[in-house]
């Protein structure tokens, strides 16, 4: 190709990232396939509110194909075999990551991402812990129940954070 020559990609050659990238669309594959890691770059990376997995969706072999595949698990313990193939017609979709909330006598209250085995004191520390007015002693945690509805728990620092917890800060009361 010479400088200012035109490329023309056809359809047929293109691939989808959907969700939580930075820059969701349609992309060109360089050659017949890439991998995972690869596709994900063209799209920009994932968005700091993005699930550590990817959903790969196409055809193989004239079948549907379908897989759930740890995108943090391809370079944190070297699971090479995890960056499969993108064929052209592929779908790649990142869900956003479950989520906590922090209220109350915190410094940073919000929502934030629940990283891997997090407990309640480092949801605290991810909210820049207690105000002076604040204590981590009796944190109120509400809790989603199977049933829909919402259970109040007095949890241990050590207690693991799931999907849509709220922890409340309370005020010391001394």
């Amino acid at each position: 190709l010479q400088n200012g020559d035109i490329v023309y990609v056809t359809a047929g050659n293109m691939v989808s990232v959907l969700g939580q990238v930075k820059r969701p669309g349609r992309f060109p594959l360089d050659g017949e396939r890439m991998h995972l890691s690869e596709v994900l770059t063209l799209a920009g990376g994932v968005t700091d509110t993005a699930s550590d997995t990817a959903i790969v969706s196409g055809t193989r072999n004239g079948q549907p194909f379908r897989k759930e595949v740890d995108i943090a698990s391809i370079f944190l313990k070297g699971n090479t075999g995890d960056n499969i193939p993108i064929q052209a017609g592929d779908e790649i979709y990142i869900h956003r990551a479950p989520m906590f909330y922090i209220y109350g006598e915190a410094q940073k209250p919000g929502a934030y991402r629940i990283e891997r085995n997090m407990t309640v004191m480092q949801a605290l520390a991810q909210g820049g812990g207690p105000t002076e007015r604040g204590t981590q002693r009796n944190i109120k945690l509400i809790r989603r129940t199977p049933d829909g509805g919402k259970e109040e728990l007095s949890p241990r620092l050590t207690e693991l954070v799931r999907p849509d917890d709220v922890i409340y800060v309370r005020e010391s009361l001394f």
